[in-house]
């Protein structure tokens, strides 16, 4: 089994950033998707970028330019940064994995707020 684990969030001024982890433990070895996801209050729950086994890398229109997203520690922790942080990237992000091993297993992270302030 997988576990993802965020952290990182917190409360910034508009403008501000906020670097996210996702620490990737358990059973690793499976060629991955990894993706952060976010929802606000009363929103559907939203892509934010993805980091696909197959080397594609794609972010939100709504984050392009402000927010980078890459793997460390040979790809057990996933990076969100981001940068230039407006109101309304206020939600709770998500980690999220798909592992391509047999069945194509997904995990999520519990979550973790982050709020802008304008």
């Amino acid at each position: 089994e997988v576990e993802l684990k965020e952290s990182g969030g917190g409360s910034v001024q508009d403008g501000g950033s906020l670097t996210l982890s996702c620490t990737v433990s358990g059973y690793t070895y499976c060629s991955n998707d990894m993706r952060w996801y976010r929802q606000a209050p009363g929103k559907e729950r939203e892509l934010v970028s993805a980091d696909d086994f197959d080397g594609t890398r794609t972010y939100a229109d709504s984050v392009k330019g402000r927010f980078t997203m890459y793997r460390e520690n040979a790809g057990n922790v996933v990076i969100l940064q981001a940068n230039s942080l407006k109101f309304e990237d206020t939600a709770m992000y998500y980690c999220y994995r798909r592992d391509y091993c047999s069945g194509h297993k997904t995990y999520w992270g519990q979550g973790i707020q982050v709020c802008v302030s304008s």
